[in-house]
C-alpha cells in the first residue's frame, strides 16, 4: 500500500508559500508545497476513486467511491505544480479557463474540495 502522505511544518509551508508567491519558488520548495496541499486534500477528500497527479511532485488517490488498485485509474486529474497550488490556495477556482487541468473519468470534478483551508 503506498504511504500516505503528512502535511508539512506550518512554518515551513508560510515561507515556502511565500517565496512562491513573490516568484521565487526553488524546486524544493514547490516539492514541499504541492506535497503538502496534496496531503490535506487527501484528508479532506478520503478515498481512492480519483487519482490525482501533479507530475514530477506527487500522486494521491482521492474522492470516495470504487477503489481503483490497478493499472491505469479510471478516474485522473492531472496538473502543474503552479496549477495546483493556485487551485489550492484559493488564487484559482475550479474550471477556470486559464488554469491548465487534465480531468478524465468520473468524480474528478475537485471545486467541493478546493481551495484547501
Amino acid at each position: 500500500m503506498p504511504r500516505r502522505l503528512v502535511p508539512a511544518d506550518p512554518l515551513q509551508v508560510a515561507e515556502a508559500l511565500r517565496r512562491w508567491r513573490a516568484g521565487d519558488a526553488s524546486r524544493a520548495d514547490l516539492k514541499l508545497l504541492v506535497k503538502h496541499h496534496l496531503a490535506l486534500l487527501q484528508e479532506k477528500a478520503p478515498g481512492a476513486s480519483v487519482e490525482v497527479r501533479v507530475p514530477p511532485y506527487a500522486a494521491v488517490q482521492v474522492v470516495p467511491g470504487v477503489r481503483h488498485t490497478r493499472g491505469t485509474p479510471p478516474a485522473v486529474v492531472e496538473t502543474d505544480a503552479d496549477t495546483f497550488l493556485r487551485l489550492a490556495t484559493g488564487e484559482a477556482r475550479w474550471g477556470d479557463p486559464d488554469a491548465q487541468v487534465s480531468a478524465s473519468g468520473e468524480r474528478t470534478d475537485l471545486s467541493p474540495y478546493l481551495p484547501l483551508r
